[in-house]
């Protein structure tokens, strides 16, 4: 594992998790989940972007199948089956986001082949979640990924860490609930596990990064609120690109807070709503899978 720079734009590639947020209260459904909104986000900022997973033929996987061609992600390895495809509830109560369910549909029939694992090969940048159920494979993607970024999210363990740490170049995890030293005490855990830059996200406290010995922090960029969805992996996919091209931790963040904000002043991940009259029929009750 190198420093990675290239003389050009890099490419990047979500593999995995897909979803679709649909809001209960609002009317309105939009493309998501971590990898589909990072690829999306990616190609915004004008570099070569893929998305490999498994969506529906139905209306939820449409949107977000449709919503990738006209941003310019290719799809030409994505996989499309029948079926009903991802979805979350959510809901809103005073301006706060939540969760009130969720299915994962056909997501969960996705697995890997060996012509993934050539294609994956053709960009800089790999990216997967926690959410995409492949860290048995983790090791596979590894050793065809020019670089390896993975989002822990807020559900990182000390079991993740001491299996995957050293398999992935970027760890994502979000701390927003802990105090700044117990922050730089978790980036550096994830170091010395073997993980060589290790990037913590504290919300409205901002973000820091370890790589190879050296901690940056950066704070946040103002913004014009009107869906904060998309934040954590419009962040994501600012540092990605950025780090890429410098190699330069306080640029990242920088890039990383500067798409935060961006992602913030558009409806659900990356736009792209479709309006829905009354509850479909086929999305999960409010009571399964709820979050906490």
């Amino acid at each position: 594992m190198g420093t990675f720079m290239w003389d050009r734009e890099p490419s990047l590639l979500g593999i995995g998790d897909n979803t679709v947020d649909v809001y209960v209260d609002k009317g309105w459904m939009f493309p998501g989940g971590n990898s589909v909104n990072v690829a999306a986000m990616a190609a915004k900022l004008g570099v070569s972007a893929g998305y490999v997973g498994c969506l529906s033929r139905d209306q939820y996987g449409s949107l977000i199948y449709d919503a990738l061609k006209e941003e310019g992600v290719d799809l030409s390895h994505c996989r499309r089956a029948e079926g009903a495809n991802a979805c979350a509830l959510i809901g809103h109560d005073q301006g706060d986001r939540r969760f009130l369910g969720s299915r994962p549909g056909v997501r969960e029939d996705f697995t890997l082949m060996d012509d993934d694992y050539l294609y994956m090969r053709s960009f800089d940048i790999v990216h997967t979640s926690i959410f995409s159920g492949l860290d048995d494979r983790i090791e596979t993607l590894a050793e065809n990924a020019t670089m390896l970024s993975y989002d822990f999210s807020n559900r990182w363990t000390d079991t993740h860490r001491d299996h995957l740490a050293d398999k992935i170049d970027i760890a994502f995890l979000s701390l927003s609930e802990l105090a700044l030293d117990e922050c730089e005490g978790v980036l550096k855990s994830w170091a010395q596990a073997g993980c060589r830059t290790v990037v913590g996200t504290r919300g409205s406290e901002g973000s820091l990064a370890l790589h190879e010995g050296r901690l940056c922090s950066f704070g946040v960029k103002p913004a014009r609120v009107v869906d904060t969805l998309g934040a954590g992996d419009g962040f994501v996919a600012g540092f990605l690109v950025e780090w890429s091209k410098s190699s330069d931790l306080t640029r990242a963040l920088e890039a990383g807070a500067v798409n935060a904000a961006a992602a913030c002043a558009v409806m659900g991940g990356f736009g792209h709503g479709r309006p829905f009259s009354v509850l479909p029929d086929d999305l999960p009750p409010r009571r399964a899978a709820a979050r906490t």
